[in-house]
């Protein structure tokens, strides 16, 4: 009888080889991003987090998860994997910010039919540097090569974000009143909301990733496009610190637009944005007319420009404002806190 051919676990579509090559490339990425707090390497089998040498006495944990949508499958038909690991982690830590957290450490998960350790390595260490400009540690994650789950070049990613604030300080606060103030943090751009239209809109008009962008001709549509989530941490949490109880609520504008506001106010307080600029910045501008979105859809699938929201007391706006400039956000006034009669958000379209 003939001997059946040994079957082996690469041949199956697996290199665990490649696994380890990778775990061996982001080693130094991980490393650059530890933190008062961190303990250990990547590569055990869990990490470990000392709260107390982080700073905290009577702190609460706070978690987050999320993607960057199919957005995904810009980068991965650009073969520009560079930037996509900063969507992640910002997807991430921008919503621990907005509970008064301060992001501590960062997991990934990274998914693929056949691992490229040259594609990974640049994910990973986008999420390293958006660690990085965090001060969040990048204590681990899990590499999965599962042939026949994605096409080749294909993987797929999710972040997972542990942050802590300190009880007392937990948002949103007590206190919001009518009159309190809301400033909005100007977006990067699209950032990784609202990509399954833009790649609607991308087919229905026949347009190339490489094509030239129409209202920024030095860049393409994929550059713009590709520009990384804007992470608002490191100037959120120096406006906190500063004006612990001038900052009542925040709230990160990400799928649902402006619809976010409401998950951060009381039940008997609206937002009136009737102060918030019209006319939209250009790639948004762009997407509108090339694919004759209205403006409804517009502001419930996009950020529009605002990435960020703050709800600050009235007497601590100017003091607020300066500081986040300083920062190196672009702070504008859309409104102010209202009674609640009807709409939790109140605007002019």
């Amino acid at each position: 009888m003939k001997k059946a051919k040994a079957a082996t676990y690469k041949q199956a579509g697996v290199d665990i080889d490649a696994g380890d090559a990778l775990v061996e490339r982001i080693k130094p990425f991980a490393k650059a991003t530890q933190r008062k707090g961190s303990m250990g390497s990547v590569g055990g089998f869990g990490a470990l987090f000392d709260l107390k040498k982080a700073g905290y006495d009577d702190p609460l944990l706070v978690s987050s998860t999320d993607g960057v949508g199919t957005k995904l499958k810009i980068a991965q038909a650009l073969n520009q994997h560079d930037s996509i690991g900063i969507d992640l982690v910002a997807m991430c830590v921008n919503d621990l910010v907005v509970q008064g957290a301060e992001p501590l450490f960062f997991l990934d998960y990274f998914a693929t039919g056949k691992l490229s350790v040259d594609a990974a390595a640049k994910v990973i260490e986008g999420i390293a540097k958006g660690c990085a400009e965090s001060g969040c540690a990048l204590v681990g994650g899990e590499t999965a090569e599962m042939p026949g789950m994605y096409k080749d070049g294909e993987y797929d990613l999710a972040g997972f974000a542990v942050g802590a604030v300190d009880r007392k300080r937990v948002l949103p606060a007590k206190g919001m009143k009518k009159g309190d103030v809301v400033l909005g943090l100007a977006s990067s751009g699209v950032h990784s909301n609202g990509f399954s239209l833009v790649r609607h809109i991308m087919a229905l008009k026949g347009l190339d990733y490489a094509a030239k962008a129409p209202f920024a001709p030095k860049k393409t549509l994929g550059e713009v496009l590709l520009t990384p989530t804007r992470l608002y941490v490191k100037s959120c949490l120096a406006a906190l610190k500063k004006y612990p109880d001038g900052i009542r609520a925040l709230a990160h504008i990400t799928g649902g637009g402006l619809e976010n506001i409401p998950r951060v106010l009381p039940d008997n307080l609206a937002v009136d944005l009737r102060e918030m600029p019209k006319a939209l910045p250009p790639v948004f501008q762009w997407l509108m007319d090339a694919g004759n979105v209205p403006i409804a859809d517009m502001r419930r699938t996009f950020n529009c420009g605002t990435g960020m929201v703050l709800v600050v007391a009235k007497e601590n706006e100017a003091g607020v404002t300066k500081l986040l400039t300083k920062e190196g956000e672009t702070v504008t006034r859309l409104g102010v806190v209202v009674k609640r009669e009807g709409e939790a958000v109140i605007t002019d379209e």
